[in-house]
């Protein structure tokens, strides 16, 4: 039968796993190392960027592609993305690939620091033997600001450490695992909360949403975990509160990123920074295989592609192109 869809992907372990998962019939698939831009036959329809340094430089080369009609991002993040891909070409994100990472990644750095972790891999260097009574994170209050895919995964953990968990995304709504409440809601719920896990994307409503204000409403001795995007924090506003040492933090994401090693969050008191590593796990390859097949498969069968963050001008008018 004739060829209906051609796919690239950046990976040779994703070609792997979709091979052996299966795709359907009329579907070729092909490795491209973007960053090399070998030639390939033919036009492509969908190209997959690699999951980790998707430059503007990268995602130009990608906007070149004869033929282009949909990206498909690894990341559930895509605010990057958007300004370098033609208007013409379906932009999916990769929502669920990263949610078991990123949430595992939350609840560590949250209980690094409600237990002390950090201090005590320090003193291990100087031999000190150091208890210090710390507070759990069981019986406190969370709150996971952006209750989206991984919000939900993060809110999911909590609940096993036995923590009263507030939910909060962009607009109200009933979850079957609870009350969502709604951004304007969040200034009158700070103040009773013990930690803030942010999981938001980047948005012109987002950027630098976690400001002064928001700072100053939460009680001494709260923590802020970010694992969403860096510049949802007002990094100076932050800054304040760790060198007063009113606040923590636990950091995967950072404005700006990478944090260059002059940067005073290094020194910040009360304070763990990780490189964004939230996603950077063996658990992401088969969950991205995942999504690969079953966005093959609804292409294929005719049905509106998933994930979609911005479509395309003319939408996906089918499957089919003249081989």
């Amino acid at each position: 039968m004739p060829t209906t869809l051609t796919m690239t992907v950046a990976h040779p372990e994703v070609l792997e796993g979709l091979r052996e998962v299966g795709v359907p019939d009329g579907v070729r698939l092909a490795l491209w190392d973007i960053a090399e831009r070998p030639e390939l036959d033919g036009d492509l329809d969908i190209v997959v960027v690699p999951n980790y340094g998707a430059t503007p430089d990268l995602l130009r080369r990608v906007a070149g592609v004869p033929g282009l009609r949909l990206v498909q991002l690894p990341s559930a993040g895509y605010e990057h993305a958007l300004a370098h891909i033609p208007e013409h070409v379906t932009v999916c994100n990769g929502r669920g690939v990263h949610d078991a990472g990123t949430a595992e990644l939350a609840l560590a750095l949250t209980l690094a620091s409600q237990r002390g972790i950090d201090d005590a891999v320090r003193d291990m260097a100087d031999g000190l033997w150091r208890p210090v009574l710390r507070s759990s994170l069981a019986d406190r209050r969370v709150m996971v600001l952006g209750y989206g895919s991984i919000g939900a995964a993060v809110g999911r953990r909590l609940e096993a450490f036995e923590a009263d968990v507030v939910r909060v995304a962009r607009t109200a709504r009933e979850a079957p695992e609870g009350h969502v409440h709604g951004i304007d809601e969040v200034h009158g719920l700070l103040g009773g909360v013990d930690v803030v896990i942010a999981v938001l994307p980047l948005t012109e409503q987002t950027d630098r949403l976690v400001d002064a204000r928001m700072l100053a409403a939460l009680p001494d001795g709260a923590l802020l975990v970010n694992v969403g995007r860096g510049r949802v924090v007002d990094t100076a506003a932050l800054l304040v509160e760790l060198q007063a040492g009113r606040l923590r933090a636990a950091l995967d994401v950072t404005d700006p990123e990478p944090l260059p090693a002059d940067h005073p969050l290094w020194q910040a008191p009360n304070t763990v920074i990780t490189p964004h590593v939230g996603g950077y796990t063996d658990a992401t390859t088969p969950r991205l295989v995942d999504l690969l097949r079953r966005q093959l498969e609804a292409l294929v069968a005719g049905r509106e592609p998933l994930n979609v963050v911005r479509a395309g001008l003319s939408g996906w008018t089918g499957t089919t192109r003249a081989r």
